[in-house]
């Protein structure tokens, strides 16, 4: 008999893990359960024996860690806490999307491997959205249906066994809590209405050495109290900032594709603040693999917090309401309403009060978006209601803004006065925390995103917001220049707000009537340069660039030796900008890498870069001028530069036909330095000839450190590949790639 029940504990594990990996429609994020044991990222969840009798001013649900309530993980919800208490019934709260459900199923895989919560012989779990209360069962009955392959009754598993029930989404159970107690069952095998058995289960008149473990949003906090007894409230606060990085690196898989999308991703302190909400996290994680199957670089695709935020939304919303879209419409109207009234008030918890007269009292939808906190003041509750992160209520203020009203649906709106250009002044004057709410407007603004929310959510974004954006961007540039001045474009909030709107269209009409760039003084970040490439790319009058005292970071401070200036390819930058080019060179020593790519340098303009090149401070090691419009005349002062230059590895001059045979015997005497460190040299499509060989094969000997010349697409003849082919034999000579 003994043989026979671990076989059959054996049997149920085996389930379990079976069951609980497979997946599930309607999960939030669906790749988490085909990879739930190399994708899963721990949460940060804090744990408080928050009773209805203990919670004197406490908030339920609020993330408050002030009074410092302890850190646990799964593996600790029913370990004793500090007060030597074991908990035996948990309430593990948190917002919609924070995980709830994924660590539940990570809970029971595990449980079910053996290595999770051994101290219980058995753990049931139930889907609280999948139970329907039009029946009758009994606790047996439900167990039955948690092991629909075994033959021992499940009385018998009930018998003397150490059991944990879980029900995860208890929001979603619609039935009255106060059933009366005469009512409540003792007897596991007893059939009554499901509602009546669920209510012994949690009330622990039936099987009362159990333990729950019982998931919900908080808006169901308040019911729920009324019915347990000494539970534990723990509660799931998302991603903490090592997890977010742990999380993309198992999203990915490939450590240099979770590198690049982590740092796309910290880039954005929108974004970055938003994957503390783990489904936001999945969120971005999806979008940019998308864009790595399609591209070669993040930085060719969008960073757009807008973008990312409307998927996240159309995800929350993907089964809401497909039959009757007013409801929903009508309920996102009155949502971005109390956004903004929040925005322009400083506030970000909201009465009950607010919430019905608005409309917005709706169980389907209000979890989704707002979450319940209950507080307690004296003898009496309340409940106050706050968006589930700070930047998503900026997002939904800025919906507000620029969603049309149907007259009939924004007729009982909240009198708050729609009026972008009054936002704008605001934000120019004083209100610099509406900053993230600006962006958002000019993200919600372009055609995609417009296109995407009557799609996704069948509201209309209105055109004419998109041309006050336009009309202030333009005047609020004329108002700094100085009469008879260039105008100039000096603030960067100027290229975060065109890059969020990511339209080329729109990009190159607000910077048309602008000739100067000037951010003297100012600490660039990796999105700040983003930023900056996308808008520069689109500014065709741009003549004058001032960089003066500016410094380039990259995310990662370990990578600074490795700072790169990329964004300044394929900018239509001109020889007047160079002298700024070359004070940059001279006043950084972290930058590394400069390409300056399909620009119209010329000679003069290289020239004024090499003073830069040759400064002591120089410490530049990637240098590329395909495309760059320059002749053999500026390569005098290139071979200076490779004769003093001790950490310039790479040269790339391809593309440059003016180049020509004499240029790269310009160049040669440059190599001929003992002191020079190129490995690389590219001097592909730059009209050579068989001329300029003899040089090049001189110096292949001489230069132990040159790796790889490039002198593709050129007609060096016969007897030039001869001359490099005959040095290429001499075992002294370190080149591996001749292309």
């Amino acid at each position: 008999m003994n043989h026979t029940w671990q076989e059959y504990k054996r049997n149920y594990r085996e389930h379990v893990v079976r069951e609980f990996l497979q997946d599930r429609e309607g999960d939030s994020s669906p790749r988490e359960n085909r990879h739930i044991h190399s994708h899963y990222t721990t949460l940060t969840i804090t744990r408080e024996p928050w009773s209805r009798h203990e919670a004197e001013h406490e908030a339920v649900g609020c993330g408050d860690t002030s009074n410092g309530p302890v850190t646990v993980t799964a593996q600790t919800l029913f370990k004793p806490g500090e007060d030597g208490q074991t908990p035996q019934v948990v309430v593990l709260v948190g917002a919609p999307g924070m995980g709830k459900t994924t660590m539940v199923r990570r809970m029971m895989v595990e449980w079910g491997e053996g290595t999770l919560h051994e101290q219980f012989d058995y753990v049931f779990c139930f889907d609280c959205k999948g139970i329907t209360l039009a029946q009758e069962a009994s606790v047996a009955d439900l167990v039955s249906q948690c092991c629909p392959l075994q033959r021992v009754p499940a009385g018998k598993i009930l018998e003397d066994q150490k059991i944990l029930f879980i029900f995860d989404g208890f929001e979603s159970l619609g039935f009255s809590l106060l059933q009366p107690e005469a009512e409540l069952s003792s007897d596991p095998s007893e059939v009554k209405p499901l509602e009546v058995t669920l209510m012994s289960l949690l009330k622990r008149t039936v099987l009362p050495e159990a333990s729950l473990l019982i998931t919900t949003r908080p808006t169901a906090l308040q019911s729920l109290g009324q019915c347990l007894e000494g539970e534990y409230y723990a509660e799931i606060l998302g991603f903490s900032a090592a997890m977010r990085g742990e999380y993309f690196h198992r999203y990915f898989e490939n450590t240099s594709k979770a590198d690049m999308a982590f740092q796309f991703a910290r880039g954005n302190e929108i974004l970055y603040s938003l994957c503390i909400i783990p489904v936001m996290s999945w969120t971005v994680c999806t979008i940019l693999e998308q864009e790595l199957c399609r591209k070669k670089n993040l930085h060719e695709c969008s960073k757009a917090a807008t973008r990312m935020t409307m998927f996240y939304l159309s995800e929350l919303l993907k089964h809401r309401d497909r039959n009757n879209p007013q409801i929903l419409q009508r309920f996102l109207l009155q949502l971005c309403s109390l956004a903004a009234d929040g925005i322009w008030k400083h506030k970000v918890l909201f009465e009950e009060k607010e919430i019905k007269d608005r409309g917005l009292d709706q169980p389907d939808l209000l979890p989704l978006f707002l979450n319940e906190k209950i507080l307690k003041g004296g003898r009496d509750y309340a409940k106050v209601y706050g968006f589930t992160h700070l930047h998503l209520q900026e997002f939904f203020a800025a919906m507000f803004y620029v969603l049309e009203d149907d007259e009939e649906m924004g007729s009982d709106l909240e009198r708050l006065e729609k009026d972008v250009n009054k936002l704008l002044e605001s934000y120019s004057e004083s209100r610099k925390d509406l900053n993230v709410t600006v962006r958002f407007l000019f993200g919600l603004v372009s055609q995609k995103s417009m296109e995407y929310v009557g799609k996704t959510i069948g509201c209309r974004i209105s055109p004419q917001a998109r041309e006050e954006l336009l009309k202030w961007l333009q005047q609020r540039h004329r108002g700094i220049s100085h009469p008879g001045q260039a105008l100039k474009v000096s603030q960067l909030d100027t290229f975060h707000f065109l890059f969020e709107m990511n339209e080329k269209s729109f990009a190159q009409s607000a910077l048309g009537c602008f000739t100067d760039l000037d951010l003297q003084g100012t600490k660039l970040t990796l999105y700040d340069q983003m930023a900056l490439s996308f808008c520069i790319q689109q500014w065709a009058g741009l003549g004058c660039v001032t960089f003066r005292g500016c410094s380039f970071h990259q995310q990662d401070p370990r990578a600074e030796l490795n700072a790169s200036m990329p964004w300044l390819q394929w900018c239509r930058l001109s020889e007047g900008c160079c002298a700024e080019l070359a004070a940059l060179l001279a006043e950084h020593p972290s930058l590394g890498q400069l390409e300056l790519g399909d620009n119209t340098l010329g000679d003069s303009g290289v020239r004024l870069l090499c003073e830069g090149l040759r400064h002591p401070g120089c410490h530049l090691r990637v240098l590329r001028l395909r495309y760059s419009h320059i002749t053999s005349a500026c390569c005098e002062d290139l071979a200076a530069v490779l004769g003093t230059s001790l950490c310039l590895e790479e040269l790339d001059l391809s593309f440059s036909e003016g180049l020509g045979d004499a240029g790269v015997q310009l160049l040669c005497q440059g190599l001929q330095h003992c002191a020079c460190p190129l490995q690389t040299l590219r001097l592909g499509s730059c009209r050579l000839t068989g001329a300029c060989c003899p040089a090049l094969a001189a110096r292949l000997l001489e230069r132990p450190y040159l790796t790889c010349l490039d002198l593709s697409d050129n007609d060096l003849g016969a007897d030039g590949i001869l001359q490099l082919c005959q040095q290429l034999r001499h075992p002294t000579c370190p080149l591996q790639t001749l292309g």
